[in-house]
């Protein structure tokens, strides 16, 4: 369980009524939802799944919001990236996304970051958060991501998605396994097709960026079973889910 200061949180009469829903709830509570305002968590990206993620972790009442994307919306985005909207075209993601946080959550801190995630940045990045959350599309950015979230010891909410199916777990949280215990080393370059190359089902981030907004708030409040050392797999055409067994490598 993560170890969350809540000492110094407090919720206004406008938050009380806002998040009215959690408090009934005896897993959340006063204290649960004091624990998702001093939560902190850093999104690595805002497309198909980081924008559900980030909508839905606004809307829970997650604190402080950190989102890092260089890129710009465009057009083709549209059709899953659901944070986004027409006006928003030719402009930074990272804004975009913020704008619409704010707008579902006031009392949400964004820290935006309009720049790519490297090695020479990524353990200042993180180290100013409890949760890092991997929306990425591309495997040196996932390894990288993983490697971080490792020598920085910070869960790691992993998804992935490609045209009709998708898949999440939780990387490197309670000694449990990382991304290079699933995969030791990337495929051979245009191996795997991206979602620009390949198509991807509009509906299917949303699915999976849930999933990861779920695990995120759970791994916060320190309750349920998170799916570290499960790999959760979905097909969205025979609306199926299964799972595999997920353990560490001895030899890592």
């Amino acid at each position: 369980m993560l170890n969350l200061d809540t000492s110094q949180v407090s919720l206004s009469r406008e938050e009380m009524e806002r998040f009215s829903r959690h408090l009934i709830l005896p897993e959340v509570g006063l204290e649960g939802q004091k624990r998702l305002k001093a939560g902190k968590v850093l999104c690595i990206g805002t497309g198909g799944l980081g924008s559900p993620l980030l909508l839905y972790l606004a809307a829970a009442g997650v604190g402080r919001i950190g989102i890092v994307d260089f890129d710009v919306v465009d057009v083709s985005n549209l059709q899953r990236q659901v944070i986004h909207g027409t006006s928003w075209v030719g402009k930074p993601k990272v804004e975009s996304a913020k704008n619409r946080i704010l707008e579902i959550n006031p009392h949400c801190q964004v820290d935006v970051y309009n720049t790519a995630l490297k090695a020479h940045n990524a353990l200042e990045l993180f180290a100013n958060y409890d949760v890092i959350v991997d929306g990425t599309d591309n495997f040196p950015t996932r390894y990288l991501v993983n490697d971080a979230c490792v020598l920085t010891g910070k869960p790691n909410v992993y998804g992935s998605i490609f045209r009709f199916e998708g898949q999440a777990t939780v990387f490197n949280y309670e000694d449990g396994p990382n991304y290079r215990d699933l995969y030791p080393e990337p495929p051979p370059p245009g191996l795997v097709p991206s979602c620009a190359e390949g198509g991807v089902l509009g509906i299917l981030p949303g699915i999976i960026g849930v999933i990861q907004a779920t695990e995120t708030v759970k791994i916060l409040l320190g309750v349920g079973t998170t799916l570290s050392g499960r790999l959760l797999l979905y097909d969205a055409l025979n609306m199926s889910f299964r799972e595999l067994k997920l353990r560490k490598n001895p030899a890592t």
